[in-house]
Parts: C-alpha cells; sequence; structure tokens
C-alpha cells in the first residue's frame, strides 16, 4: 500500500467526518425550527428526539453484518448521501409523516455511517503505525462548528429549512462522491501481536473484552449528552446568566474539543493512550465538579472548558482501543457493536440528568456525569494492550513508511 493512497484515504475519511459533524448540526440546532413547520407538539417532541439514536444503534447493528458481504468503503459510499439526503428531506417535508420517514432515514443512515467511520479510521491508523484517529474527530468537531454556524444563520435570517439546508447538501453530496474514490478497506494481519484470535473474536467469546470500552463509551456520551442538552439552561437557570450567554458553553465546548482533538494525537504518540485517557477523564471528572460548584458564570465557563478537554479524546481512543484488540475483520466488527453505545449514552444521559435536576438539584445532577467518567479509570489499561504507544521512540515496526 502506498504512501500517496494512505494520504488520500486518510484525507478522504477525514471529509467525510466533516460532513457529518455539518450534517449532524444542522439537524440538532435547528429542532425548534423543525418542531415549528411540521406542528411537532412538545410531548411528541421527546419521541422523535429519542427514535433518531434509537435506528442509528440498528443502523450499527445491520451495519456489523453488511461488512461480512460488503466493503466498509461501499457502506459508507452510499450511507453518506443518504444522511444528506434525509437532511434536505427533514427540510422540504410538509407533513408529519414526511419529517418521520426523513428523520428516519437519517438515524439508520446515521448508525451505518458512524460505525464505517470509525471502522475506516482503525484501519488506517494501523497502517499508519501511529495515532491518527483523533484527527479524524476533530474534523467532525470542525464540522460540528461549521454546521452550527451556518444554523445560526438561517435563524438570524429567518430562512426556511429548505433553504438552509440545500447548499450545504449541494456541496457536501458531490464533494463526498469523488472523496468516496479515495477510501481505503480494512489491512488485514494482527496489530503488534496484540489482538485476540480472530476466530475467537468472531464466535463472540472475545468479545467480553469490549466489554470495558462499552461502558467507557456510554459514560463518555451521557457526559457529552450533558453538556448538549443542559449547558444552556445551567447557566441561565442555575447561575443566572443572560440568554445569550447562556449559547456559548456549548460553543466552547465545540472549539475545545476541536482544539484537544487536533493535537490528542501527538499526546498518544508522546506519552500512550492510557495516559492520555486517564488524563481526559480526570479533567473532565473535574470540569463536571467545577460546574456543579460554581459560583457565577465565570466559573461555569471555566468548567465547560475543562470538560471539553477532557471528554474529546475518550471516544476517538475508545475506537482504537477496539481495533488493537480485535485484529483483521474481527476489528471491524468491534466498531460495530462498540458504536451501539455511543447511542445508549445519548439516550440516558439527557433525561437522567433532567430527572435528577427536576427532582433534586441541577448542580447535584452535575456531580452524576462526574462519577460516571471517573469510572474510566478503573478501565483505563484496556485502552493499552500493550501496544497504545506510537512514535517517539514507541513505534511499533510498520512495513510502510507514511510519514
Amino acid at each position: 500500500m502506498t504512501d500517496v493512497r494512505l494520504r488520500r484515504g486518510r484525507a478522504s475519511l477525514g471529509l467525510s467526518f466533516f460532513a457529518q459533524g455539518v450534517a449532524f448540526a444542522l439537524i440538532v440546532t435547528r429542532l425548534p425550527a423543525i418542531q415549528d413547520r411540521y406542528g411537532i407538539s412538545d410531548g411528541l417532541l421527546p419521541v422523535f428526539l429519542a427514535g433518531v439514536p434509537i435506528l442509528a444503534g440498528v443502523g450499527s447493528v445491520v451495519t456489523e453484518q453488511l461488512v461480512k458481504r460488503i466493503r466498509p468503503s461501499a457502506v459508507l459510499r452510499w450511507s453518506q448521501p443518504v444522511v444528506l439526503l434525509a437532511l434536505l428531506g427533514v427540510g422540504a417535508g410538509r407533513e408529519m409523516w414526511q419529517v418521520a420517514v426523513a428523520l428516519g432515514a437519517f438515524g439508520v443512515a446515521v448508525g451505518a455511517l458512524d460505525a464505517v467511520m470509525n471502522m475506516l479510521g482503525v484501519s488506517l491508523q494501523r497502517a499508519y503505525g501511529r495515532s491518527i484517529m483523533l484527527g479524524f474527530h476533530a474534523a467532525y468537531s470542525l464540522g460540528g462548528i461549521v454546521g452550527a454556524s451556518l444554523a445560526w444563520v438561517g435563524a438570524h435570517w429567518d430562512l426556511a429549512l429548505v433553504v438552509s439546508y440545500l447548499p450545504v447538501v449541494a456541496v457536501l453530496l458531490p464533494a463526498a462522491f469523488v472523496g468516496s474514490r479515495w477510501y481505503v478497506d480494512g489491512v488485514g494481519g494482527v496489530v503488534g501481536g496484540a489482538g485476540v484470535g480472530e476466530g475467537a473474536a468472531a464466535s463472540g467469546g472475545g468479545f467480553k473484552l469490549l466489554l470495558p470500552l462499552c461502558l467507557v463509551m456510554t459514560f463518555a456520551y451521557i457526559g457529552d449528552s450533558t453538556v448538549s442538552n443542559w449547558s444552556a439552561k445551567y447557566l441561565e437557570d442555575v447561575l443566572g446568566s443572560s440568554e445569550q450567554t447562556a449559547t456559548l458553553p456549548y460553543n466552547v465546548y465545540m472549539v475545545t474539543t476541536l482544539v484537544g482533538r487536533a493535537v490528542g494525537d501527538f499526546g498518544v504518540r508522546r506519552f500512550g493512550a492510557v495516559a492520555v485517557v486517564r488524563g481526559g477523564a480526570l479533567l473532565a471528572a473535574g470540569g463536571f465538579a467545577v460546574v456543579a460548584g460554581a459560583p457565577g458564570v465565570g466559573a461555569g465557563m471555566v468548567g465547560f472548558t475543562m470538560l471539553g478537554f477532557g471528554l474529546c479524546v475518550i471516544v476517538p481512543q475508545t475506537f482504537a482501543a477496539a481495533g488493537r484488540l480485535f485484529p483483521g475483520a474481527a476489528s471491524d466488527a468491534a466498531v460495530a457493536r462498540l458504536n451501539v453505545f455511543n447511542y445508549a449514552g445519548f439516550l440516558v444521559g439527557a433525561p437522567l440528568v433532567g430527572a435528577l435536576g427536576d427532582g433534586w438539584s441541577y448542580r447535584g445532577a452535575m456531580l452524576v456525569p462526574m462519577v460516571l467518567v471517573l469510572v474510566t479509570l478503573v478501565y483505563a489499561r484496556s485502552f493499552g494492550a500493550g501496544t497504545d504507544r506510537y512514535g517517539g521512540g514507541h513505534e511499533r515496526a510498520r512495513t510502510v513508511d507514511v510519514g
């Protein structure tokens, strides 16, 4: 496999992560407009919000079986256009059933897309012989910032949803098709002798090793969904900020997530994945503690900043750890199963914090994701598998130098 092919594969996959971030942000940040367009009641809205991640989980499970017969690159090539066209369908429909179909297609395709993007990312990292997974997720964060900014423009100028979404789809859809020419599929073989036997993994027994990573993924997304769903309300209702200021924590969180992921691969290469995940878990837990005890808006913003830098490293490294534990084709199945717990954490996080906040205290509710993130420390060794250090004197032997 040539250096040029790997670099093209890395760039094209980064574009896919970016496009996914844009599409997802355009959905979640325009939910009030979607609700108004289709007359979705407040009572019915949670059904839609829960349905998308549930269907995404189904899409991820189906993808695990699909990639046994079809190359992951082919699944990615066709699932990304479905996501983008479903986004356009959400903006263009008029009837309740139309938005239900569009969001359903969006959910299933997102589950497939998340799974195969991370499969290919794990495979490329294996080919590179050094940590690059955080960079892909940085591209997703950048896409989220761009998508949220475009959504703000649409809301500010009171643009119809289809007017906001159509230019984005018109740009990203052909770009994704062109980029799909250079996707690089799985690199076979056991990495550094660290993986479990492929036969054992495929039979299901080896996936007991995956359980700690599944828990870590769930807890990380409980923390992430807490920030995305409750940061604005917390700043305004608990810390007494203005409505305008209350919009800042999520933006700060996304920016710090982008910065942390952009530089995180260097930390993994220098210090190893175990140390980086431990540091991220401690920083995230400290962020929740600062938010819970914040006397005012300034301290609260410091806490959300810490959360962005802490949580951002955990999810990409969880996928990377699954790739190291399971070699060859078993890696794809492991990533698909692990991806389901992304949506489990998202489903649990927001209702859990909301229920605790309403029934007890929002300050106290912030301590729950803090404790769950700290559990990551118990399972931190699962991120090593004896091959967690890349580069800087720790690089594994590899067959190609990709620079």
